[in-house]
This record gives C-alpha cells, structure tokens and sequence, in this order.
C-alpha cells in the first residue's frame, strides 16, 4: 500500500522513498494522493508522486470499490456523481459521504486526481502538444484541463511542461511511450508467465520479454506493446488511431499487465468470460476477429466484439447475447454474486464462472 507523507509546515506531499526528512509532529499521512490535495497539500517537486498512482486501500467497502472501477473505466468524463450513484443504486450524496469517509476526497475529486496526474505525466513523458495531453487525459475542455492543473500542481500546463526534466522525455521511433510505474514487488518475469499461459492466438504474443497485443477503439485498429523499462516502471508503447482517453489506455493497460494487483488482468472483461467457455479460442479469433494487416509476431486478428460473437452457437454465444442485451456487465463493477448468478443464467459451467468471477470481482486499483 502506498502512504503518501504530507508536511504541515511546507504545505507539500510526498511518496514513500522521498528524500525530505521533515520532523515527526509536522508529517501527516495519506492513502491517496487526490485526498492529500483535497486536504490542501501540493505534489513534492523533487519525488513527483503523480508518478505512481498507488492502489485504494484493501479494506474500502465494496461499493467505493465498484464506484473507483467506473471512474477509472472514465464514466465521469462525461457523466457525473449521480450517473456514478445510479449505476451502483445509491444516492449522489450517500457516495459522496462514502468516499470522503474511507478515502479522504470526492468522487468528481478522485477521477479529476487521477486525470491531472496523467495529464502530469505526459507533459514530462511525451511532446504531445497542450490541447493533446488535455484531451488524452480525459478532459473535456483546454478550460477544464487548466483550471484542474492549476488546483493539483499550482501551475499552468505550459509551466509544467518548461519544468520537465532532460531525461523524462521519452523519444519513441513510432508510438507513443509512456512509463507505467510499479512498486517494489512487482515482478515482470512472473508476470510474462501468468500471461503466457493464457494467450490468445492472433490477438496476443510474448516475445524477447516483451508482450504485444491488438486493441481496438471505436471499432479502429490498434497495437499495444509493454516490456521492461526501469526498476521502478515497464515501458508502454501505443499505437492508436487517435490521441483521446489515452488514459484509459493506459490504465487497462496498467490493469492487464497486473500493476497494484495480485494477478495480471485482460484488457478487456469480455476476453476473459469468453476465454473461459471457449473450446478453441484461436480456431474463434480466427473465424469472427476483425484482420489486422501489417503486423509481426504472430499478431492477426483484433478480439471479437460481442455482437459479432452473438451469432456463435453455445455458451459463447449466449454470453456475448447477454452482453449485448445489456443482462451480463463485465465492467469490472458488479458484485460477485450477482455476477455468478448472471453467468450461471447465461449458461457459463462452474469452474468457469467462478474463474471469471474471480478475475472481475471489483478490487479497489
């Protein structure tokens, strides 16, 4: 768990390693970054915590979990608390109770956090030009961008970017590079393992320790690509149609490579219900997968979408049918049980809805 240290004196928060050595009495601690801010306290210059996200603490009840998991999927990009409370049957202003209860910060506090820091990030990382970075993150307007940055680092953008380290600038021979930092634990060789066990054919590849993947977004091809990076952080390199929600990107990538998670995950829910009742999930790839042209190792086919896979005869089809019906949410926000009660109605065997249930159990990240 990442503990953020916040001195009263100076007014600035830092990640755990940092080199301030502040007395005892001044030092205040915080599971999250976005409630270090809300407390008033502004990002350490020299340990730049808006590097790591850390993960929400363990014990937050499971609803603040399933709230955190639609934030980060980006329903409050365009949405607000109320659609955030509708989706988990609560009230705007119970969640917000919640959240400042368990977590120290709103959920609009949250998702702007978690945005700002991303945001922070592809300043340092990228020469992405301002308008880019704003809407990459998730914003909706240069106004709200800069009103956000303003709050959480105290600075305009263009300062932001002037003030980046020499060495923070990642140049890439095409793609766009960004690191995915990691905690001391973390373990890139296992997880290559864990992932290669469960390749899709097509879809997937490992290759000189590095792992490669197809994605698609609003229906156009793109190209994933995570290897080793640093001691503290793996290398993301991505090759998009478009610039816009990079940070939903990032943070499935983030999620599938297993980063403030035990396992690895998927980039998307859908794969792993499917991969779970397949009988031949390459033999499927291949037959409904949409061709991707023009790539090297082994990479083919981009994963199905569930109105394609509906025509598909079986539990397969019956599953991406309750998908599409909107009857079976794999959005990482239901809870357990009402996700095996929805799988066993679909037709999905034990042990397989309880492999999927296990790996789409909302966990806080």
């Amino acid at each position: 768990m990442t503990t953020y240290s916040a001195v009263r004196t100076t007014g600035i928060y830092c990640r755990p390693g940092c080199g301030a050595k502040p007395l005892a009495e001044n030092v205040r601690t915080f599971e999250l970054a976005a409630s270090a801010e809300a407390a008033g306290y502004r990002a350490c210059l020299k340990c730049r915590p808006y590097r790591v996200a850390g993960p929400v603490r363990a014990d937050a009840p499971e609803l603040v979990c399933r709230a955190v998991q639609l934030i980060i999927n980006g329903l409050l990009d365009e949405a607000n608390e109320e659609a955030v409370g509708a989706r988990l049957g609560v009230s705007a202003r119970h969640l917000r109770r919640l959240f400042l209860e368990h977590l120290g910060v709103t959920p609009d506090g949250f998702a702007r956090s978690r945005r700002a820091h991303f945001a922070r990030r592809l300043l340092d990382d990228t020469d992405l030009t301002i308008a880019e970075v704003a809407f990459a993150s998730g914003f909706g307007s240069l106004r709200q961008f800069n009103r956000a940055m303003r709050e959480v680092f105290r600075s305009p953008p263009s300062d932001l970017r002037v003030r980046r380290r020499k060495a923070d600038r990642l140049v890439a021979d095409g793609g766009l590079l960004l690191r995915m930092p990691f905690g001391p634990d973390y373990d890139w060789t296992a997880t290559l393992g864990q992932l290669d066990n469960r390749l899709v054919p097509g879809v997937e590849s490992i290759v000189d320790d590095t792992y490669r993947r197809t994605i698609t977004l609003d229906g156009d091809p793109g190209m994933l690509e995570i290897g080793p990076g640093g001691s503290d952080h793996l290398l993301l390199r991505a090759h998009l149609p478009y610039w816009e929600g990079v940070i939903h990107v990032a943070e499935r990538a983030a999620r599938l490579a297993g980063i403030d998670r035990e396992t690895p995950g998927a980039w998307a829910p859908l794969e792993i219900a499917v991969n779970a009742v397949a009988e031949d999930i390459g033999n499927l790839v291949r037959r409904h997968g949409t061709p991707v042209d023009g790539l090297d190792h082994g990479l083919t086919h981009a994963f199905p979408a569930a109105e394609v896979l509906a025509d598909e005869l079986g539990v397969v089809g019956e599953l991406a049918r309750a998908v599409v019906a909107g009857k079976l949410r794999l959005d990482w926000a239901e809870p357990r049980d009402d996700l095996l009660a929805t799988l066993a109605a679909v037709g999905v065997p034990e042990p397989a809805a309880s492999t999927v249930a296990r790996r789409l159990t909302p966990t806080a990240g």
